[in-house]
């Protein structure tokens, strides 16, 4: 298939199964959480897959790879969908039995937390052309050290933590917290594996560190 057919495709199945997921556990579409936090993700991703595609397509085909190719990723990322998948469903049926009761606030502000963490991984993928979906280093990629990189090292990885942590609060779970933060360990550990492999393989990347100094957290880590 043409990028433009697998980019479509790719984006109405992670559409559909992230609905089934949200949606068939709580027994009901009359889930707004569920609803907000499809629009939060869909609609600013599909608006950004659109440009990329039309000015970077290269960068669209990195984001469409899934297959680690280093060993200890392959190993890592197969924890975090077992624990992915798991989570996810457990908003819905939590909202099902009504376990947990969040006042409205909480869930508002968490909604804006997961949103300005996804639209970090964004601004992310802007500024780094290669910021591929598996780790690997290609032909012609350079240390990229400005924008989000210039205060942490991973600055995708901070959107996707604040992403995980707030994700059960959006949905108005305290019951699926747990789970979500299984998955902020396996990130930590993706992202030092990162680190050695960029070392190893990517010129300038080393001094690019003693520069910015926290990998993930500003001032703390």
């Amino acid at each position: 298939m043409s990028l433009g057919s697998r980019l479509t495709v790719r984006v109405l199945n992670a559409l559909v199964v992230m609905g089934a997921m949200l949606f068939i556990p709580a027994g009901t579409l009359k889930f707004w959480q569920g609803w907000a936090y499809l629009i939060m993700f869909f609609v600013p991703g599909l608006l950004a897959f659109v440009y990329f595609y039309k000015h970077d397509p290269e960068l669209v085909e990195r984001r469409l790879r899934f297959k680690e190719k280093v060993r200890e990723q392959k190993q890592i990322m197969t924890f975090v969908y077992v624990i992915w998948l798991i989570a996810f469903l457990l908003p819905g049926i939590d909202h099902r039995f009504g376990w947990s009761r969040l006042p409205l606030y909480l869930m508002l502000v968490s909604q804006v937390v997961v949103f300005c963490g996804y639209l970090l991984t964004l601004w992310v993928v802007k500024v780094n052309r290669f910021a591929a979906r598996t780790i690997q280093v290609e032909p012609g990629q350079k240390v990229v050290s400005t924008g989000p990189y210039g205060i942490v090292r991973h600055p995708m990885y901070l959107g996707v933590c604040a992403t995980l942590l707030f994700t059960p609060l959006a949905l108005g779970s305290y019951f699926a917290l747990p789970a979500f933060v299984l998955l902020i360990p396996l990130v930590v550990l993706r992202l030092l594996n990162e680190e050695k492999v960029l070392r190893q393989e990517l010129p300038g990347y080393s001094e690019y560190c003693l520069n910015t100094r926290f990998r993930l957290v500003p001032f703390l880590w």
